[in-house]
Protein backbone atom coordinates (compact mmCIF):
# COMPACT_ATOMS: atom_id res chain seq x y z
CA UNK A 1 0.00 0.00 0.00
CA UNK A 2 1.75 3.43 -1.06
CA UNK A 3 1.88 5.89 1.87
CA UNK A 4 -0.40 9.35 0.51
CA UNK A 5 1.42 12.36 1.70
CA UNK A 6 -0.16 15.80 2.70
CA UNK A 7 1.56 18.65 1.60
CA UNK A 8 1.57 22.60 3.65
CA UNK A 9 1.74 25.55 0.96
CA UNK A 10 3.14 28.99 2.35
CA UNK A 11 3.27 31.99 -0.19
CA UNK A 12 5.52 34.75 0.90
CA UNK A 13 5.97 38.30 -0.80
CA UNK A 14 9.45 39.44 -1.45
CA UNK A 15 9.31 42.92 -2.24
CA UNK A 16 12.45 45.27 -3.10
CA UNK A 17 13.09 48.68 -4.80
CA UNK A 18 13.76 48.10 -8.38
CA UNK A 19 17.12 49.82 -9.09
CA UNK A 20 17.82 49.43 -13.08
CA UNK A 21 15.80 46.46 -13.05
CA UNK A 22 17.94 44.55 -10.40
CA UNK A 23 16.81 42.54 -7.53
CA UNK A 24 19.16 42.04 -4.37
CA UNK A 25 19.93 38.32 -5.17
CA UNK A 26 21.80 38.34 -1.61
CA UNK A 27 18.48 39.86 -0.03
CA UNK A 28 16.43 37.04 -2.02
CA UNK A 29 18.98 33.91 -0.90
CA UNK A 30 18.65 35.00 2.61
CA UNK A 31 14.91 34.95 2.19
CA UNK A 32 15.18 31.11 0.56
CA UNK A 33 17.38 30.14 3.13
CA UNK A 34 15.82 31.13 5.93
CA UNK A 35 12.95 29.11 4.75
CA UNK A 36 14.50 26.19 3.99
CA UNK A 37 16.33 25.76 7.65
CA UNK A 38 12.44 25.53 8.86
CA UNK A 39 11.79 22.77 6.07
CA UNK A 40 10.61 24.46 3.14
CA UNK A 41 10.86 23.73 -0.30
CA UNK A 42 10.67 26.47 -3.00
CA UNK A 43 8.14 25.21 -5.23
CA UNK A 44 7.75 28.45 -7.78
CA UNK A 45 8.45 32.06 -7.94
CA UNK A 46 5.66 33.97 -9.84
CA UNK A 47 6.31 37.58 -11.00
CA UNK A 48 3.51 40.14 -9.46
CA UNK A 49 2.24 43.05 -8.94
CA UNK A 50 2.56 43.45 -5.54
CA UNK A 51 0.64 46.16 -3.27
CA UNK A 52 2.82 48.74 -1.26
CA UNK A 53 1.53 50.11 2.08
CA UNK A 54 1.87 53.81 0.79
CA UNK A 55 -0.71 54.72 -1.85
CA UNK A 56 -3.08 52.29 -3.97
CA UNK A 57 -0.15 51.53 -7.05
CA UNK A 58 1.28 48.76 -6.97
CA UNK A 59 5.40 47.68 -7.05
CA UNK A 60 6.67 44.95 -9.22
CA UNK A 61 7.85 42.05 -6.77
CA UNK A 62 7.81 38.15 -6.28
CA UNK A 63 5.64 35.64 -4.72
CA UNK A 64 7.59 32.97 -3.35
CA UNK A 65 5.36 29.60 -3.16
CA UNK A 66 6.74 26.87 -0.34
CA UNK A 67 5.87 23.25 -0.04
CA UNK A 68 6.50 20.72 3.10
CA UNK A 69 4.98 17.91 3.65
CA UNK A 70 2.69 17.76 6.59
CA UNK A 71 4.09 16.62 9.80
Amino acid sequence: MSQAYTYEYKVVTFRESLIGDALDSDKLEKVLNKHAADGWGLKAITSADVKGRIGPGAVEGLLLTFERPRA
